[in-house]
């Protein structure tokens, strides 16, 4: 662990902070508290390539063979100790000393392991254990192999123990998933595996908002982003006629990126946020969707 006195802020998600391997604590703004994360990809390896993504080493590829006793071993003792020991009072600002979630984020996109169903099993015992059972478990992922059965798998169980998926979207054609997520994918496919994810698991859409060469998104850009939402919703109600979108969480570029791409983006004024939130609001006013801003 860090020395007493030295602050966890929601400007540094340094996954070193705890000194483990798989498992980090980080003050989350759109979680409003402490989210303990589970790194697996300590490799720095993820399938996408997010030109905002704050990784520094970024490599193309999937999560490594995970030491998943290890795992159970490294969240099972800083549970403990985030509940009865020292860490809160000495890392955590007093405004944000709550258990908020326990969150598969990390390096790179968790669902690569191949042994995600059997890691979200154990993490959900480890966690009732603790008497956390109330704290919710989230994937927060790219969304792109929800067509495997292994993560589908993992997505029941973690509905079934009150947990969410935070699936990432952040754009709604082409060309603007190549430059802002670094990879080919056609927007209806990924919109299918967002209905999918919808029909599983509660689902929150998590789209990250900046300026690229001085402009904020266009209005063309905001349109097309919307489309992909309304055909998602359309979507997933032919899988599951009671599906729905738990909300869109959307939020700016608090720390700095590590990809080549940094010195296009800017972050956007939270006027700019709101006003992107307005439209989703209008646009998507009648599912009854949550939106929230995280500057």
């Amino acid at each position: 662990m860090k020395t007493p006195g030295q602050m966890l802020t929601v400007t540094d998600h340094n996954r070193s902070f705890s000194s483990l391997t798989y498992v980090y604590p980080v003050v989350s703004r759109r979680a409003g508290g402490v989210s303990v994360g589970i790194n697996l990809n300590p490799n720095n390896a993820c399938n996408w390539r997010c030109a905002y993504c704050q990784v520094p080493g970024l490599v193309r590829g999937a999560a490594p063979e995970i030491d998943v006793a290890l795992l159970e071993a490294e969240l099972r003792g800083f549970l403990a100790e985030l509940c009865s020991g020292r860490f809160m009072e000495e890392h955590v600002p007093p405004e944000a000393r709550a258990i908020r979630d326990i969150a598969f984020s990390g390096n790179g996109e968790p669902t690569g392991s191949k042994r995600f169903e059997e890691i979200v099993g154990r993490v959900i015992v480890a966690r009732d254990e603790a008497g956390l059972a109330s704290v919710p478990v989230r994937l927060i992922s790219n969304g792109s192999l929800l067509d495997r059965p292994y993560v589908q798998a993992a997505l029941r169980r973690l509905a079934a123990a009150g947990g969410e998926v935070w699936f990432k979207l952040d754009g709604g054609t082409s060309d603007d998933i190549r430059r802002i997520n670094g990879v080919e994918v056609e927007p209806r496919s990924h919109a299918r595996r967002l209905a999918l994810s919808m029909s599983l698991c509660p689902t929150w859409v998590q789209t990250c908002l900046f300026g690229w060469d001085g402009a904020p998104p266009s209005q063309d850009q905001i349109e097309n982003y919307l489309e992909m939402l309304e055909f998602a919703l359309d979507e997933a109600r032919k899988i599951t006629p009671s599906a729905a979108l738990k909300g869109i969480l959307l939020y700016g570029v608090a720390r700095q990126s590590f990809q080549p791409e940094a010195e296009r983006i800017q972050r956007l004024s939270l006027d700019e946020l709101e006003s992107i939130a307005s439209q989703v609001k209008s646009r998507l006013g009648k599912e009854g969707l949550t939106v929230t801003v995280s500057p």
